[in-house]
């Protein structure tokens, strides 16, 4: 999310016109067209038409609704869409069309974050779900040389939008496809993942994106003031999260939600875009797209598809790509940060998945045979699958044992409390997430999404880090689908949250034929998956329990799903901390509300992991 709102045009490039063969055809065979589109309650809506000039056939339409702005506004002033991949629905004549939702940039209205779908509405109630109908239903009778056909997508929390427009089910609505979308804020979407507050993204993002907009503008807001270059270090010296609502300030409204709401209530309850999804129509089709090594909505991708299979009764299916937050949506999807995947992936997404399904749904153009029920990319391998279901009917849900001397081995846990690990968890002194600097200038660097797979070596060394490893993988091991860490720990405090990462360790002489980055990768120790679970929330979300000091307690969560093949050669590696910073807020390891802690609550703790009782259970493609 943070990513995205900084990148604002990554997937609608607002760029100063350049000479190039795209761009000169774009401008040369488009008009743009600025309107304001009214819905049912009289507020109206900005809205960019960019349409073809062809009239020898008509043309669908292709929607996307966004809070991140239609930019550039003026009819004159075209957004650079040669840039980005998706110049090929211009070459395909869609008529493309962007919409500043209510409340944001150019539109009239109230803005309402992830504002809850209504099912059941009654006379004049308004939803996401309403305004796409409203908005549709305009172009349907005023958009010229329109074939009739609509199609809507986006990412992330445009993304939101579009599974909202599913739920709209205007007749002329076909096809969807939610990206990375923001399913809810709570479990595992942005700002928190297991109930833990995602401290980095939720304060940078929302002291600029949260900021009132009075009236309909074309100026965006300005971001926090960071006056430390040293990211970490900022995060550190200010403190509780007391003293980032001080310098939040009053005039946001969901900062003074989320603090308001630290548990699992019905404020996020009725925000989960998944509870609703059986009132898709089955007439239109989804496409949900998402990236295995997204940091900020991998959650969303894979559990609202499997919601959609699980309720609706359309035809649905899902793309997951190795790819960062939108990387499908971008000119690259070779490699994210230093792990190569053999190909550019995203051009491979673009020409054989999306264009593709929107052109056959829309245009009723060609065939989709190829886009099978999941379209799955296997890292280790670099290799795509095409696969009739997810999760695969041939995956064993196999527990790996955390043994004594960090040994892992197959086999059932103990019941025996007589060995264990433990480590001192020092909130003055955070595990960070990230092995270099944090000097930040201008666009965020690699580390906000490129962590997610990047070399945990620097963890490996740390005494408050548990490190457990398999021995040298004598055949591949192919992992597909979601991961269970099922630990029995005790705490010399009240609560503590528990980092769990999946790890790949390359051969000590492995090297690619291409190294760009020059990143020497012998013993890398690849990120595969990590996740957060603060320990309060291990029995209900809730519901948070304290701690017992000391007492033996069961701490079992689930890490969203993983395609990853560890190649014969290879080590699996389980590492597992108490703090990931400034990724996730700190704990004060006592059971108290984090967001009204003091500086003064946090308190160092003694945590342990007990061997032969503690499993990491891995989903495991057999034959």
């Amino acid at each position: 999310m943070r990513t995205i709102y900084l990148l604002l045009f990554l997937f609608i490039p607002f760029v100063s016109f350049a000479q190039n063969s795209d761009s000169i055809w774009i401008v040369n065979n488009y008009t743009k067209k600025e309107v304001m589109i009214p819905m049912r309650d009289g507020i109206k809506l900005f809205t960019t038409i960019y349409a073809p000039k062809d009239k020898s056939e008509k043309h669908p339409i292709l929607l996307v609704r966004t809070p991140y702005s239609c930019a550039p506004y003026g009819e004159n002033i075209f957004s650079g869409f040669w840039n980005s991949p998706r110049k090929a629905f211009f070459k395909e004549n869609y008529i493309y069309i962007i919409q500043d939702v209510r409340g944001r940039w150019m539109s009239e209205g109230i803005f309402e974050d992830i504002r809850p779908y209504i099912p059941n509405k009654k006379p004049g109630q308004i939803d996401e779900a309403t305004d796409t109908y409203d908005a549709i239903d305009w172009m349907v009778k005023q958009v010229e040389n329109f074939n009739g056909n609509v199609g809507v997508f986006g990412t992330s929390y445009p993304g939101f939008y579009a599974t909202l427009a599913a739920h709209s089910n205007h007749p002329a609505l076909k096809a969807v496809s939610p990206q990375a979308p923001v399913t809810e804020w709570f479990l595992g979407d942005d700002f928190h993942h297991n109930g833990a507050f995602m401290l980095a993204d939720a304060f940078a993002f929302y002291s600029s994106f949260g900021k009132p907009r009075p009236k309909p503008t074309t100026v965006g807001p300005t971001g926090f003031n960071f006056t430390n270059p040293d990211d970490f270090d900022f995060y550190l010296k200010t403190g509780a999260i007391t003293n980032f609502t001080k310098l939040m300030g009053d005039s946001i409204a969901f900062w003074k939600d989320l603090m308001a709401h630290p548990n699992y209530d019905q404020y996020w309850q009725i925000r989960n875009t998944r509870s609703n999804v059986q009132d898709i129509n089955p007439n239109i089709a989804t496409l949900i797209v998402g990236g295995l090594y997204d940091a900020e909505d991998c959650y969303g991708a894979w559990n609202l598809y499997k919601a959609i299979e699980t309720k609706a009764k359309n035809n649905n299916k899902i793309v997951m790509g190795p790819w960062y937050h939108g990387q499908w949506g971008s000119n690259d999807g070779s490699h994210l940060g230093n792990v190569q995947w053999g190909s550019n992936t995203s051009e491979w997404y673009g020409k054989n998945i999306e264009v593709p399904f929107f052109n056959y749904y829309l245009k009723n153009k060609g065939s989709i045979d190829q886009i099978k029920e999941a379209n799955i990319f296997f890292s280790g391998t670099n290799e795509w699958k095409q696969l009739p279901e997810w999760p695969l009917k041939n995956i064993k849900m196999q527990s790996f044992l955390l043994k004594d001397k960090g040994v892992i081995s197959v086999g059932n846990k103990s019941t025996q409390l007589s060995s264990y690990e433990e480590y001192i968890s020092d909130p003055a002194k955070p595990v960070p997430y990230i092995s270099d600097n944090y000097m930040m200038k201008g666009t965020p660097r690699r580390h906000y999404r490129e962590y997610m797979d990047d070399d945990q070596k620097f963890t490996s060394r740390r005494t408050d880090v548990l490190v457990y490893k398999t021995p040298l993988l004598t055949s591949d091991l192919t992992l597909a689908g979601p991961i269970i860490a099922d630990l029995m720990v005790a705490m010399s405090g009240t609560d503590a949250d528990f980092v769990v990462k999946v790890i790949d360790v390359y051969p000590d002489n492995f090297e690619y034929e291409s190294n760009k980055n020059d990143y020497l990768m012998s013993g890398y120790q690849q990120l595969v998956r990590a996740e957060v679970m603060r320990g309060k929330y291990r029995n209900s979300f809730e519901k948070p329990e304290a701690f017992i000091s000391n007492k033996p307690t069961n701490v079992k969560f689930t890490l969203p799903d993983v395609a990853h093949t560890f190649k014969k050669g290879h080590h699996l590696m389980i590492q597992i901390q108490s703090s990931w910073f400034p990724l996730v807020d700190r704990n004060p390891q006592q059971f108290l509300n984090i967001y009204q802690a003091k500086d003064s609550d946090f308190k160092k703790a003694t945590i342990r992991i007990y061997n032969n009782a503690s499993t990491i259970q891995l989903p495991v493609l057999v034959d």
